[in-house]
């Protein structure tokens, strides 16, 4: 059996698909792209593919993983040309390599994020992630199937930094158009911070810094904020930076040929 690693994003509106909702549809495009997938065993075979810590419904996402099992060898960069043609915009394949190593989740440290914040002054954003910063703990409250949980947000997070102005942004559709300052169609102030939060137990997400900025600086913007997942992979704790998940499989496939 050949396994193939893919990365695929959520952008535009279909950030509010649903976690449930990708994998029907990457289940359609494996059936109209005629993949041969290997089969689990049982009274009720299900095709081999395995999801790695998917993004929140709400957020859009530029490193969402899966892995894929395959009865036949099919070249990694043909099949992903060919499952993206099969979905719809917004749900796109960008990368695929062939399985050479193990441990893939293990790998998956940390993710790197964008929190567009419509309506927040930049000055009053990057004080306000200096507060988080400066204290030991932030707790937050979420509530969970358990019920409600109090958990510190601070200790998950290895980086907090507002973004320059003319920052680019990806993931939250054409219709997002800021220069870092300043909403472009509104001409209403616009901070986007950048957040990098190692994935620990319990997980925390966007939203629980969102609360934390909250608690700690007053910080409330208007409007929800936007959030992007721009990578997710092994950490450079002295960088404070995400870097390739795939980059092994690379290299062992290098090594191989």
């Amino acid at each position: 059996m050949q396994r193939i690693r893919l990365r695929y994003t959520k952008r535009g509106r279909l950030r509010f698909t649903s976690h449930r909702d990708f994998q029907r549809a990457f289940e359609r495009a494996l059936r109209r792209s005629a993949v041969p997938m290997a089969y689990s065993a049982g009274f009720t075979p299900h095709p081999k593919v395995s999801y790695a810590n998917a993004a929140p419904t709400g957020t859009a996402s530029e490193a969402e993983y899966l892995e894929i099992g395959l009865a036949a060898t099919r070249d990694p960069e043909a099949l992903r040309r060919q499952l993206d043609e099969s979905l719809p915009p917004g749900l796109d394949i960008t990368d695929a390599v062939e399985v050479r190593t193990s441990n893939f989740v293990e790998r998956l440290e940390a993710s790197e994020w964008l929190l567009r914040l419509a309506g927040v002054e930049p000055e009053q954003a990057a004080k306000a992630a200096a507060t988080f910063l400066a204290a030991e703990s932030v707790e937050v409250q979420r509530m969970t199937k358990n019920g409600l949980r109090t958990f510190d947000a601070r200790a998950a997070v290895a980086a907090l930094e507002l973004l320059p102005d003319g920052a680019p942004q990806v993931g939250i559709g054409d219709d997002t158009l800021t220069d870092g300052a300043d909403d472009v169609r509104t001409g209403a102030p616009c901070a986007i911070l950048r957040l990098v939060v190692r994935h620990a137990t319990p997980a925390v997400r966007p939203d629980d810094v969102l609360s934390g900025l909250r608690s700690t600086a007053d910080l409330a913007p208007p409007v929800p904020a936007e959030v992007t997942r721009l990578a997710q992979g092994p950490l450079d704790e002295q960088t404070g930076t995400v870097t390739d998940p795939l980059a092994l499989d690379r290299a062992a496939a290098e090594v191989g040929r």
